[in-house]
């Protein structure tokens, strides 16, 4: 590697989750914010959040229910 041209590498930056957790982690960056991690992702967590902000969700649910039942 050539000398002086590569960025502060710091080994325990800390990153800041904005669900409180704290992570310390290798980077570039002496602190790091993230919005979602491991412990508020709805994938491991098993909780659905569902925005629904214009009614899409019971838009596509009743579109579903009638093109049920015309089905039987």
């Amino acid at each position: 590697m050539k000398k002086d041209i590569h960025p502060t590498y710091f080994p325990k930056a800390e990153t800041v989750c904005a669900c409180g957790a704290k992570y310390n982690i290798g980077s570039t960056k002496e602190a790091i914010n993230i919005e979602i991690c491991a412990v508020c992702h709805p994938f491991y967590t098993g909780n659905d959040k569902v925005l629904d902000t214009a009614g899409r969700v019971e838009k596509f649910k009743a579109r579903k229910a009638a093109g049920s039942k015309k089905a039987k």
